[in-house]
């Protein structure tokens, strides 16, 4: 089975943000893999990596960095598949830093940026993506969303069990 997403981190200390987009990509049943790979400290590899993606079946990459945030950038640079960025908190600058570094890309090299720590939504976005040309996923997808709907709703039923004295519903 070959990977249709890759989830690139600057280093494993970004593994507990990662793992969320692994986690949903687990559970929608997409074969993915997982690689640490520094835009500074492997550039090589990861310039390597970038090039050969599309050639060994990779649809869609979704790259998190934390504070200068190049590598969402470099992988983009190197590649025509598309790249979600996400920005990771843990700088001083609580990952604004990484946000503007991954959001900031310049013309004809874009990279699509979820939120600070926004990796779930990064998988969401990637699941999206695949589901375009795949039914079968696309409607595993919208029984996910439907999911979310039912936690909200149930959600509301258990908060009007909920008994403060001046709550009036």
């Amino acid at each position: 089975m070959k990977p249709l997403v890759s989830i690139i981190m600057g280093s494993t200390s970004d593994l507990p943000v990662m793992e969320k987009a692994a986690k949903l990509l687990d559970e929608m049943r997409i074969p993915f893999e997982i690689n640490a790979l520094s835009a500074h400290r492997t550039p090589e590899a990861v310039e390597n990596f970038a090039k050969n993606a599309a050639d060994r079946g990779l649809k869609v990459i979704i790259a998190g960095a934390g504070m200068a945030a190049a590598l969402p950038g470099v992988i983009a640079a190197n590649t025509t598949l598309p790249v979600i960025g996400v920005p990771i908190k843990g700088s001083v600058l609580d990952g604004v830093d990484a946000l503007y570094s991954i959001i900031q890309m310049p013309p004809g090299i874009p990279v699509a940026t979820v939120a600070i720590n926004g990796a779930m939504n990064a998988a969401i976005l990637a699941v999206q993506m695949l589901a375009l040309s795949d039914a079968e996923l696309m409607e595993k997808f919208a029984s996910y969303k439907e999911s979310l709907k039912q936690k909200i709703e149930k959600a509301n039923v258990d908060l009007k069990e909920v008994k403060y004295d001046y709550k009036t519903n």
